[in-house]
């Protein structure tokens, strides 16, 4: 595998190596994004000396000034209290890149490349991506409970991959020692819509049941995670997923058949985005009637697009009708046929819309008596149109 050898005035004579995600991705074939970067033996001021800029005061993790990629110092860790924060980071010329490489969390994660592309592997993560497994590195994995979310996380995007069961036995005794109690949440949610974007996103729910982790995490989610009703949830995910929908979609399709109570407390403990809160809200509450929308009056279909606040976010109108979508398709695995409930809400609000007050003002209404009018207008024009259906 090749690696960059450009002579770099910033990094020459420094011992420096690609590690991480992207080295990972270009074993397996796979375009990566950012390349991280380690340097092995220098110091704080010999990094600012070469230009390069500090990410934080504390955190040995420099800016190169040129391209702005991340180069960190190798480092070892020392945990110093319960959580992802408690952390006490030793940096110096004698951490080795083996030393580096140990905090990691996964063998595939644990890999480094030399500048004249050599494979520094110590853990065997070539291996295990070559069998499909995910191994932890180190007992070290247990002194940070994201590492349970990402271990989900990763087994989901790499869907056919397995996990070790010494790993699944780790990540459950850190649940039990309480270690995912000390979870922030903002953590949870940034793993969690990640996962969500991948191909079959219900994998990651249901890694983190088998870790017993997801009743302490998401337990909204965990409660009838066994009955029908919970997997509705994970069927409703996956095919928003072959929807193509967008994290606000999967989401709302992923909590469509939660109490009110329940998705309010879930969004409010991980401080879930607005657009995705007021989407799942739409759908948890009017999911049913634009289900039912083939059946229902000009007066209903008036009713239901103005329940969806679709005159005035019309760009929400598609989210909400392909979550639907989504929850009214489960068990099909099927995106090619058409689904007319969609066909019926986009045509009726278009009809609708094209009713607007400028008439009315010319008309001398004001106020209340626009609204009145307008609202006649649109029931009038969709019932001309139903009738051509």
């Amino acid at each position: 595998m090749a690696a960059s050898t450009d002579t770099d005035p910033c990094t020459e004579g420094l011992a420096v190596y690609q590690v991480g995600g992207s080295v990972r991705d270009a074993l397996m074939g796979q375009t990566s994004g950012d390349r991280d970067f380690v340097v092995v033996g220098a110091s704080p001021e010999l990094m600012a000396e070469r230009g390069f800029r500090p990410v934080g005061k504390d955190f040995p993790v420099f800016l190169h000034p040129v391209t702005q990629e991340e180069y960190a110092l190798a480092r070892t860790e020392r945990k110093t209290a319960p959580g992802y924060h408690g952390f006490t980071f030793h940096t110096g010329p004698e951490v080795s890149l083996e030393d580096d490489l140990a905090r990691r969390d996964l063998t595939i994660n644990a890999m480094a490349l030399r500048a004249d592309g050599l494979l520094i592997d110590p853990y065997n993560g070539r291996l295990d991506i070559e069998q499909g497994r995910l191994r932890h590195v180190s007992e070290a994995f247990r002194e940070d409970p994201v590492r349970v979310l990402r271990l989900a996380r990763f087994a989901t995007r790499f869907g056919d991959f397995s996990i070790a069961e010494p790993t699944l036995a780790l990540c459950q005794q850190m649940v039990a020692a309480g270690e995912l109690s000390h979870l922030v949440s903002e953590r949870v949610w940034q793993e969690m819509s990640r996962a969500l974007m991948h191909d079959q996103p219900s994998r990651f729910f249901s890694v983190l049941r088998d870790c017993a982790a997801l009743a302490v995490v998401l337990p909204e989610l965990d409660a009838g995670f066994e009955d029908e009703v919970g997997a509705h949830r994970l069927m409703a995910l996956d095919q928003a997923a072959r929807l193509e929908g967008d994290v606000a979609v999967r989401f709302a399709a992923l909590v469509h058949n939660l109490e009110p109570s329940a998705l309010q407390g879930l969004c409010e403990r991980l401080r879930v985005p607005n657009p995705c809160r007021h989407l799942a809200v739409l759908v948890t509450e009017h999911g049913q009637r634009v289900q039912d929308c083939l059946a229902m009056t000009a007066a209903q279909l008036l009713e239901l697009l103005e329940d969806l606040d679709a005159f005035r976010r019309p760009q929400r109108l598609p989210q909400v009708v392909l979550a639907c979508e989504a929850v009214a398709r489960i068990g099909t695995g099927s995106t090619l046929e058409c689904w007319p409930q969609a066909e019926r809400v986009h045509w009726a609000h278009a009809c609708a819309a094209e009713v607007t007050a400028a008439p009315f003002v010319a008309r001398g209404l004001r106020g209340a008596a626009i609204a009145e009018a307008m609202q006649g207008e649109r029931v009038a024009r969709l019932s001309e149109w139903l009738a051509t259906r």
